[in-house]
């Protein structure tokens, strides 16, 4: 395997001319959202030419299209992510993953490949499906010396935060069952050629929820008749600060924001209703259980106490949490791309990733590829702006991965021992 990596690692190089063309022709066509046929197209064309063998994957869930639209974004009504497989289809199976929705950011970069349309890749997911096809390719030539199964998940709709969990819902991790995964993220602000990663918790966790108050509403002479929804939201938001400094110990890494408060009309008349709209975000997930746990409890206890109703719309998604064990054994991988100096642990991520729904499920590892300099325009910025010349990295460290991991688990499917519960301790 040794022998199989190097040379695959040195394959993935060659094809450096090949992931910056994929790259800048996906660069033009961004799309937002869940919903990405121009890149859908392009991707799997771009299997056919390999002779990889891939399908459509990704389900809609009633309640998740419903909890988009209660928070304000527009429906979704289907979810086009691919996942291929190279490999024989039995013994030990890895997933390795990359998103392809872009961000609606208007690029502001002068660039010849530059996105015309009111949406870009701003977040380097084009960067990302241009590595994994790469990656792709390599595997197919060796494809008979692979003793297991690769999947390639193409998903949409992370900047969504559950285009990952479509693919799930719709058996991305089964037929055949996979037993480890591998996301990679470039980062424009980090030095090009570096791979850091966190072991436990890698990403904060989001969770998003609406209040709807109901109330009753009249003319402010006469307040007696009403149950004003202004005063219970009121309540309610000190209820649920004041909540984070009495019941989260002050260590934990945990942030609770009301960004948004709808109501009324006119200031001599009490609405109808009132609407919260929170962010919850942490890196502690014992405190982020708690603190979901008592949520509803106080809404409705002073929901209650003031003659009202309500009614909590909420989204979640968990933190990504990298498997220390599988961690430590692809290290060798990320040295024979980049060089051991250039591998560094790292502090969790301020940001979330819905590979976050893959890490729950099996172990994983999740690694960032620096693709810039300290001080560049960082992600979600109209100025970012990626190092191409470490694009062949990506690519090659997707398939060393996949060479270090076969190495220890090609004779059994027994999985990396789970994560579960040994990262809530990290906050």
């Amino acid at each position: 395997m040794a022998t199989l990596c190097a040379a695959m690692i040195s394959e993935a190089r060659a094809l450096q001319d090949e992931i910056v063309a994929d790259r800048r022709a996906l660069h033009q066509i961004p799309e937002v959202g869940m919903a990405l046929p121009e890149t859908v197209a392009y991707v799997s064309q771009r299997l056919d030419s390999l002779g990889i063998t891939w399908r459509p994957c990704g389900t809609v869930a009633h309640e998740l299209t419903r909890s988009y639209e209660s928070l304000g974004y527009p429906g979704i009504d289907r979810s086009t992510g691919i996942v291929a497989t190279v490999g024989s289809g039995e013994g030990p199976c890895i997933l390795l993953r990359a998103d392809m929705d872009a961000l609606p950011i208007i690029e502001e970069n002068d660039l010849p490949f530059k996105s015309t349309r009111a949406c870009s890749h701003m977040c380097g997911h084009d960067a990302h499906t241009a590595m994994l096809l790469a990656a792709a390719a390599v595997l197919k030539r060796h494809e008979a010396e692979l003793p297991g199964t690769v999947k390639l998940m193409f998903q949409p709709g992370e900047e969504l935060g559950a285009g990952s969990k479509t693919m799930i819902d719709d058996g991305a991790l089964e037929a055949p069952h996979v037993d480890a995964a591998f996301g990679l993220h470039v980062m424009s602000n980090e030095p090009a050629g570096q791979v850091s990663f966190a072991p436990g918790v890698s990403s904060t966790s989001l969770d998003t929820f609406v209040v709807k108050i109901q109330g009753r509403g009249g003319h402010t002479s006469a307040p007696q008749q009403c149950i004003d929804p202004l005063m219970v939201a009121n309540q309610v938001y000190q209820a649920l600060n004041l909540m984070m400094t009495r019941e989260v110990e002050p260590a934990a890494a945990i942030t609770l924001s009301c960004g948004a408060l709808q109501a009324g009309t006119v200031p001599n008349t009490l609405p109808d209703t009132a609407d919260l709209k929170f962010g919850l975000r942490s890196l502690n997930v014992a405190a982020r259980e708690h603190v979901l746990s008592r949520i509803p409890e106080l809404v409705e206890g002073y929901v209650k106490a003031w003659r009202a109703s309500s009614e909590i719309a909420m989204f979640n998604c968990p933190s990504v949490v990298t498997d220390p064990l599988l961690a430590s054994e692809l290290q060798p991988a990320f040295a024979a791309v980049v060089g051991s100096a250039r591998v560094h642990k790292a502090e969790p991520m301020a940001a979330t990733e819905d590979f976050s729904y893959v890490s729950a499920a099996v172990p994983s590892v999740f690694a960032i590829l620096g693709a810039g300099s300290l001080g560049a325009a960082p992600h979600h910025n109209p100025h970012m702006h990626l190092d191409e010349q470490v694009f062949w990295m990506g690519a090659a460290l997707h398939v060393a991965v996949v060479a270090t991991w076969f190495e220890r688990h090609a004779l059994s499917r027994q999985s990396i021992g789970r994560h579960k519960g040994a990262s809530s301790e990290r906050a």
